[in-house]
């Protein structure tokens, strides 16, 4: 018995292996081109010992990697390998950016495939080093943990107010592509800094990006927007580029009603009914809500002849309602419910940037130079897009049998998350921790 299950924890192993290999496998082909083979192979021994390596706050650093990379007694000798790789001024980042890139082109062919509309989820956020100063690229940011350390707790008193806490760290874009149901696909992510010579500013970055998107993704998409994005400038932009969308709308902005009052969007539907009323299935609450919505025709001020609609998405007793402004025609309930939706999945990219600071560390790296850094940060987000790529139905025999045997869990939360990330990932880690040899000899 013993022995079996030995067999199928090898087996399992390789298997597990040759998926990793297969999902890199068209970039490993780019990269032969440009790269000695030993720094290639270093590049997939690298992905896996970050599956493998689960720290924090020391996840993505040098010197934990290489004892994965070779083995713990020659340590040095790895951090060495993989220094080298990144230091390797024959590959850049642009090469994993294009992978990703190609991959997300093909998910939205097999949306078509399916009839439906591909979502294009985006969000800013910021990438911390509290702890540096020196490092190449960095400027200041909104310090995101400062923040949450500051909030009132009920029980607890006196928290510190003031104003908020700037940190180093760098500026950090994300686009994922979603479909109605499934797991997301990384399209982009991308670091960059206000200060130095790699100087950027958010509008330059964001219109570059809406761009690309536009060039590859055309009219395919509705691109869903934060309410960071709201406002005059980037409406501009949309309008442009001709991008479908939805926009969460600050309750405080002001739009123009069908006759022309110039109005907060809170005023304009102020005393209205909601047209229709349905029970939601609330995923991160686990409960049904009660959600109700009502829609009108609105325009902008600085856009009057744009033709845009304020759905009012009303979340239930205690809780504000959604304001999302769009310039998709809203004919019939159904278009409404639609959009109020794909809205909805936007929660699909904050649980990303967690999963990325939380479980894989990005925080971690202590590179100096900017090229590099961005290089292990783009292979820490392949391994992001491995997992995600797990999800998938023909995986569904191995991720369930990895989740049986080395992430038992017997929390009911556990055993209905449709996207167990972080169980995924503790089991690859412990199945290959459990297989050494055969991890250590691979490649």
């Amino acid at each position: 018995m013993k022995d079996k299950a030995n067999r199928e924890t090898k087996q399992a192993s390789r298997e597990v292996l040759e998926r990793l290999r297969e999902f890199v496998a068209p970039l490993v082909a780019d990269l032969d081109e440009q790269l000695d083979k030993r720094l290639v192979k270093t590049f997939v021994k690298t992905l896996q010992a970050i599956l493998t390596f689960r720290h924090s706050s020391q996840g993505l650093l040098l010197s934990e990697l290489g004892s994965y990379i070779t083995s713990p007694s020659q340590a040095p000798a790895g951090t060495k390998r993989l220094s080298n790789l990144l230091r390797s001024p024959k590959w850049s980042a642009a090469i994993i950016e294009r992978f990703l890139w190609e991959r997300a082109k093909a998910r939205l062919v097999k949306l078509e495939e399916r009839h439906e509309d591909g979502l294009l989820i985006w969000d800013d956020s910021i990438l911390e080093k509290a702890e540096s100063i020196a490092l190449e690229g960095l400027c200041a940011v909104r310090s995101s943990v400062a923040a949450r350390l500051k909030r009132i707790k009920p029980g607890y008193y006196n928290p510190p107010g003031g104003k908020p806490v700037f940190v180093p760290g760098l500026q950090w874009i994300c686009v994922l592509l979603l479909g109605w149901r499934g797991s997301p696909v990384v399209v982009a992510m991308e670091w960059w800094t206000n200060r130095g010579k790699f100087a950027s500013d958010k509008r330059t970055r964001h219109e570059q990006l809406l761009v690309r998107l536009t060039h590859t993704f055309g009219q395919h998409v509705l691109h869903v927007f934060d309410r960071g994005f709201a406002g005059s400038p980037w409406l501009a932009q949309v309008f442009t580029h001709r991008v479908r969308f939805v926009m969460r709308w600050p309750r405080a902005y002001k739009l123009l009603n069908p006759n022309g009052e110039y109005r907060k969007a809170w005023q304009l539907t102020r005393g209205k009914r909601s047209w229709q009323q349905r029970y939601i299935w609330d995923a991160r609450r686990q409960v049904h809500r009660k959600v109700g919505f009502l829609a009108l025709e609105v325009a902008h001020p600085d856009y009057p002849n744009q033709n845009l609609w304020l759905v009012v998405s009303r979340q239930g007793n205690g809780r504000q309602p959604w304001y999302l402004l769009t310039n998709e025609p809203i004919f019939t309930d159904d278009d409404a419910w639609q959009l109020i939706l794909a809205y909805a999945r936007r929660w699909q990219i904050e649980m990303a940037y967690r999963y990325a600071k939380s479980e894989l560390a990005l925080e971690s790296p202590r590179l100096w130079f900017w090229d590099n850094r961005l290089k292990l940060l783009l292979m820490a987000t392949l391994v992001y897009a491995f997992l995600l790529s797990l999800l998938d139905l023909p995986f569904d025999a191995l991720r369930l049998w990895l989740l049986r045997r080395f992430c038992h869990r017997t929390g009911k939360r556990s055993q209905v998350a449709l996207t167990p990330l972080y169980r995924l990932r503790a089991a690859i880690s412990r199945l290959w921790l459990a297989t050494e040899p055969s991890f250590q000899n691979s490649g």
